[in-house]
């Protein structure tokens, strides 16, 4: 049974949703705001973190950029606000996906089991497989990467894109493929995810965020990893 930690200031809203994922064979923690949130996840880590982001005292936005600093498990925004700034915002902390309130419980249910099965699978593999690419090194097994021999440190999603783009080197990886594989969902031809992802890998893989030369968009197609722009 996955355990979830649900960070939810509105005490009604928070029982029901607990409710409704402990009747579909989760375990759930309810936190009404992220005082002592860091040492419980260190002491009881979850299986994925959903976290509002309006909360009392340290919001939702400032409590994933700590969580992530530790925690490289699925953390799910729930957000009443809907603007393209604060979507691309979470992301861009390191959530791996973001549900808008009110929100259908079932539609809640199958993003959080999207991330699980994700998560589950990614700890089921034996592939000892590595990829290099010049200083660039990314090992499947224990999901480490590292550049020029200074580790890299990425979030799930984050790493499971980087092996896609690398395992598909020098080919198209087509967005709707992203979206259904990993994200979880098809692409609406609006939904921003996959290129705040890519812009966080740009950044930490040191690549030209104006001017890419490692990770390629190919506009209105996809993503293009670049085998030998990694010396």
């Amino acid at each position: 049974m996955a355990n979830v930690f649900l960070v939810e200031d509105d005490i009604r809203l928070s029982q029901l949703t607990a409710d409704f994922l402990r009747n579909h064979d989760l375990n759930v923690r309810q936190f009404e705001d992220g005082t002592d949130l860091l040492a419980q996840v260190r002491n009881n880590r979850p299986d994925i973190v959903l976290l509002d982001v309006m909360l009392p005292g340290e919001d939702g936005f400032s409590l994933c950029r700590t969580l992530r600093r530790e925690y490289d498990g699925p953390i799910l925004f729930l957000t009443a606000r809907d603007t393209n700034f604060d979507q691309v915002l979470g992301l861009e902390l390191g959530a791996d996906d973001y549900v808008i309130k009110p929100v259908e419980p079932r539609v809640l249910l199958a993003r959080i089991n999207a991330l699980l099965r994700r998560v589950k699978k990614d700890a089921g593999s034996k592939n000892q497989d590595q990829l290099k690419f010049g200083k660039l090194r990314i090992d499947r097994a224990s999901r480490k990467v590292s550049l020029d021999g200074e580790p890299i440190q990425l979030t799930s999603h984050e790493f499971d894109l980087l092996w896609m783009l690398a395992e598909n080197a020098s080919e198209l990886v087509e967005r709707e493929r992203i979206y259904s594989d990993l994200i979880g969902r098809e692409y609406d031809g609006l939904d921003r995810s996959a290129d705040v992802r890519i812009s966080r890998l740009r950044k930490k893989l040191n690549d030209n965020q104006k001017n890419p030369q490692r990770i390629k968009t190919i506009w209105g197609k996809g993503f293009f990893f670049v085998a030998d722009a990694w010396d």
